[in-house]
């Protein structure tokens, strides 16, 4: 019998704020809430934005004056929809408008000889030969050079690159709990995996009483590592900058630090550690393993995500040289306008110029059907299966392959053989990969038009959230997964808002790509679509947790289904809680430096299993030959 993994939290942080209890997909589709959704969704930004803090008297602004959760709107509405999604880089990340960088210079003697002053300490060591050195008063040295010189100019230019997906205004995660100078990435790493753990409603301690501690995993990873200047950005430019590396860069720079971080201070987690990227496809790569591990009974409970905080000019250029970025001339190309709009940078098959760079950390709380039911833990969907295929042979690393047409038929064949051509060809949509590259949208609309020409699809709903919060990278199939749990809940569509029409060059035949947000009906399967730099494609077949309950009921009884609602209604009033805390910024970041530690000289050994002092269930060790019938 093979085990369904049941996404039972989602949390994290992108451009439209928190990914729990739907925030950030509600901050999309605004315009289509009803009142109270809306009242909460204004709440719950302007208190992630710092725009009112939560006293005992209630939500106060600034300057301490009380204020109606009915009110935030009128007061902060156009500053909170302003500094959410895309929008002109802010210059918490660098000035777009004036990218610092060094000029270098060659210097040439006009008389023979380049004279200057400086202290004595800040000669280079050892001094040129060619060098003169004088000794003057106070610890100063002339110094007269009789050749050319070569001099780097602190100087600043204007970036061609002017938008991004970034963090909402006024976020900063590093305030929330003792970041002790660690990357922007592992801080928002700390606020996403405490945002979905804290969103299933169930203490971490009373998952871990249920099951042994090795059947907790956790998967996550960064494509480029952290690099900001806290670690391999800064560890890479420091000493050209005239500065020191830290003790700290290069340890907190790897990309498998957001995996480690979880293990060693939010879960204590000392079963399985994984980390794998995939390029864009990264948390898909992670959520395939996990799921396996699952379905295979390695494991029961899995922490699965990815974060990247890549907006730094070295990384806005190095893709903007690939001509892969959005840029100001293009935008005011082929919008025929002398000023580009930084809202509308990201334009998923429509007529665009290149993606457009976010930030952002996703990460879901996986658990088998049988945990689930013995918990009472919600079900936010279900993962059939996640695929993952190659291109083969290419002559650009970059370009598309057939990988994907590879990854998508396997994901739609599936859902067809689980639940039935119906529920395929009537209440199915794709999340799609949608970077907003000319490239992609005839490329990846060819492959859904050829798959629903296959399968009988008409009408296929397309949506793609890179239109709003740009590409995060390594969390960008976590958007996806975010924005299918929220139509899901929901039943709106999020139209790609950011384009007037469809290209004439994609092949939208059998889909329909709206420009609107619309009403849908019960929606069954979400196809997560992902196209990765490198040949890495990925496809995750997602069923509705209407569906997923079916299918459990259908295993364990209607009896036992009963059961399991009793016990849903209480950690229904712990989500509750959580929801209302968070919308209120009380996150209570869960980060335990030092704490908990394991004591070695307490471990139990035995022929036949492990114990520790500090988990109720022990370890079982192997106990059967897997190969007896090769020995």
């Amino acid at each position: 019998m093979t085990r369904l993994p049941l996404v039972i939290g989602m949390g994290g942080i992108n451009a439209a704020g928190r990914t729990s209890f739907h925030q950030g997909f509600r901050r999309i589709v605004i315009d289509k809430l009803n009142a109270q959704a809306r009242q909460e969704t204004f709440v719950g930004l302007a208190s992630l934005m710092n725009l009112v803090t939560n006293q005992e008297a209630g939500l106060t602004d600034a300057d301490g004056n009380v204020i109606n959760p009915a009110d935030i709107e009128s007061i902060f509405g156009q500053q909170i929809l302003d500094g959410t999604l895309i929008r002109k880089i802010e210059k918490n990340h660098f000035d777009p408008d004036a990218t610092h960088w060094h000029q270098k210079m060659n210097i040439t003697p006009t008389d023979k000889i380049i004279t200057f002053e400086l202290r004595a300490r800040d000669l280079p060591n050892p001094v040129p030969s060619s060098w003169i050195i004088t000794e003057l008063a106070d610890k100063k040295v002339s110094v007269e050079i009789p050749e050319e010189l070569t001099v780097m100019h602190d100087t600043y230019r204007d970036n061609p690159i002017k938008a991004a997906g970034q963090l909402p205004t006024g976020f900063e995660p590093a305030e929330l709990y003792n970041s002790r100078y660690q990357p922007r990435g592992l801080q928002a790493t700390i606020f996403a995996a405490t945002d979905a753990i804290r969103s299933t409603g169930l203490e971490w301690d009373a998952i871990l009483d249920k099951i042994s501690p090795d059947e907790v995993g956790t998967y996550s990873a960064s494509i480029a590592g952290q690099v900001n200047d806290e670690g391999l950005g800064g560890l890479l430019k420091s000493r050209l900058q005239g500065s020191r590396v830290s003790t700290k860069q290069l340890a907190l720079g790897l990309n498998s630090m957001t995996t480690d971080f979880i293990n060693a201070y939010v879960t204590g987690n000392v079963g399985k550690t994984f980390t794998s990227t995939g390029a864009c496809a990264t948390f898909l790569y992670n959520l395939q393993t996990a799921v396996n591990d699952i379905q295979a009974g390695r494991i029961r409970v899995a922490v699965v995500g990815s974060t990247e905080a890549a907006i730094t000019p070295e990384i806005v250029e190095g893709f903007g040289n690939m001509s892969a970025l959005a840029n100001e001339e293009g935008l005011k190309r082929l919008d025929g306008t002398d000023t580009a709009d930084h809202r509308r940078t990201s334009r998923p098959f429509g007529q665009n110029c290149g993606f457009t760079i976010g930030e952002g950390a996703q990460f879901v709380v996986l658990m088998d059907d049988a945990l689930v039911l013995e918990m009472g833990a919600k079900v936010l969907a279900s993962v059939a299966d996640v695929f993952i295929n190659a291109d083969g042979y290419k002559k650009s690393i970059t370009a598309p392959g057939p990988g994907n047409y590879i990854t998508m038929a396997k994901s739609v064949a599936l859902a067809e053989q689980v639940l039935g051509k119906e529920a395929l060809q009537k209440r199915s949509f794709i999340l799609a990969h949608g970077s907003s590259t000319p490239q992609n949208r005839v490329t990846e609309s060819l492959i859904y038009h050829n798959i629903a020409e296959c399968f009988n699809i008409e009408n296929w709903p397309v949506a793609a959230p890179k239109a709003f919060v740009g590409h995060t990278l390594g969390p960008a199939s976590g958007d996806q997964m975010a924005m299918a749990l929220g139509i899901f809940s929901h039943n709106i569509m999020p139209g790609i808002t950011t384009i007037d029409a469809v290209a004439d060059d994609v092949y939208d035949q059998h889909l329909n790509i709206a420009t609107e947000h619309w009403d849908c009906p019960d929606m069954d399967i979400a196809f997560i679509n992902s196209k990765g730099f490198g040949g890495n494609n990925a496809t995750a077949t997602i069923f509705s947790p209407k569906v997923s309950l079916t299918m459990m009921e259908k295993r364990y009884g209607a009896e036992a289904m009963a059961t399991y609602q009793q016990k849903l209604t209480s950690v229904e009033q712990a989500r509750q809680v959580y929801c209302d805390n968070a919308n209120n910024g009380q996150f209570d970041l869960i980060y335990k430096f030092g704490e908990g530690l394991i004591d070695e000289e307490q471990i139990t050994l035995t022929h036949d299993a492990l114990s520790f002092a500090e988990f109720k269930n022990g370890i079982t060790l192997p106990n059967q030959n897997p190969f007896a019938d090769m020995v």
